[in-house]
């Protein structure tokens, strides 16, 4: 699929939206179990994800270009289906939502800052970092609906960086902004790994590990956002899982 206009991005995430219709939802009524530790760490990835992107739809809007503006509404729905899922895995395994988190709201505070340039920057560090994140869940549990609810979102994001550093692309970016947005990139990565430490270990991965795969990531490494190639749509299978990591126990 060309993904070199925001009109194909709009058929990508609208087939998506299908697909998910017509899959539905896991079955929630097994429940989960998870050590307490990674429950910990799920609570505070759902705040993160919950939220109505009005203040990135906002700036979308001002962009003038209709396409991406439709394109990053179906990009915040994806997002607060990952805060639904989140919220409904939670609920299965008998733990309660956070009202809010104080990191959640400084990543926000720091986001809304800037235009559009700096938001999607900023959001972008945050999804690179989930990639590791999600895959860490899927591969480091034996609970099936953990897995699963993990998997999809997984898949989403896996979409989510392509689409964002498409736009990216079209803005100017100098090498000390790069430079700049990877530093902000390696601090972020090492705080969440330190703060969701005792979750990782339980999930198979040692910190140094997580933020070493961040780091190794094309969009981690900056090359995609600068237009010099790299990260690019990869069709993900929901339901494939593929080999775990296995640096840490």
């Amino acid at each position: 699929m060309d993904m070199n206009t925001f009109n194909d991005w709009i058929r990508d995430f609208e087939a998506e939206r299908e697909r998910r219709g017509a899959d539905g939802d896991p079955d929630w009524a097994p429940g989960a179990r998870l050590p307490a530790a990674v429950w910990r760490s799920v609570q505070r990835f759902q705040v993160g994800e919950d939220g109505d992107g009005a203040n990135l739809i906002g700036k979308a809007d001002e962009a003038a270009d209709t396409a991406y503006a439709a394109a990053a509404r179906l990009f915040v729905a994806e997002e607060q289906n990952h805060a639904r899922l989140l919220g409904l895995l939670l609920d299965a395994g008998g733990v309660p939502l956070l009202g809010s988190h104080w990191s959640d709201v400084v990543f926000v505070r720091l986001r809304r800052l800037f235009g559009l340039r700096i938001e999607l920057l900023v959001l972008l560090i945050a999804e690179v970092i989930a990639l590791r994140y999600y895959r860490a869940l899927r591969d480091g549990t034996t609970d099936p609906l953990v897995t699963e609810v993990a998997a999809r979102i997984l898949a989403d994001e896996e979409r989510h960086v392509p689409f964002h550093c498409a736009r990216l692309r079209q803005e100017s970016l100098g090498v000390l902004p790069l430079a700049g947005w990877r530093m902000l990139l390696c601090a972020v990565t090492v705080f969440v790994a330190l703060d969701h430490g005792p979750a990782l270990r339980r999930l198979g991965v040692r910190r140094t590990a997580f933020v070493a795969d961040v780091l190794r990531t094309p969009a981690g490494a900056a090359w995609s956002t600068a237009g010099r190639g790299g990260f690019t749509r990869r069709p993900a299978a929901r339901r494939r899982r593929s080999a775990p990591y296995t640096e840490a126990k």
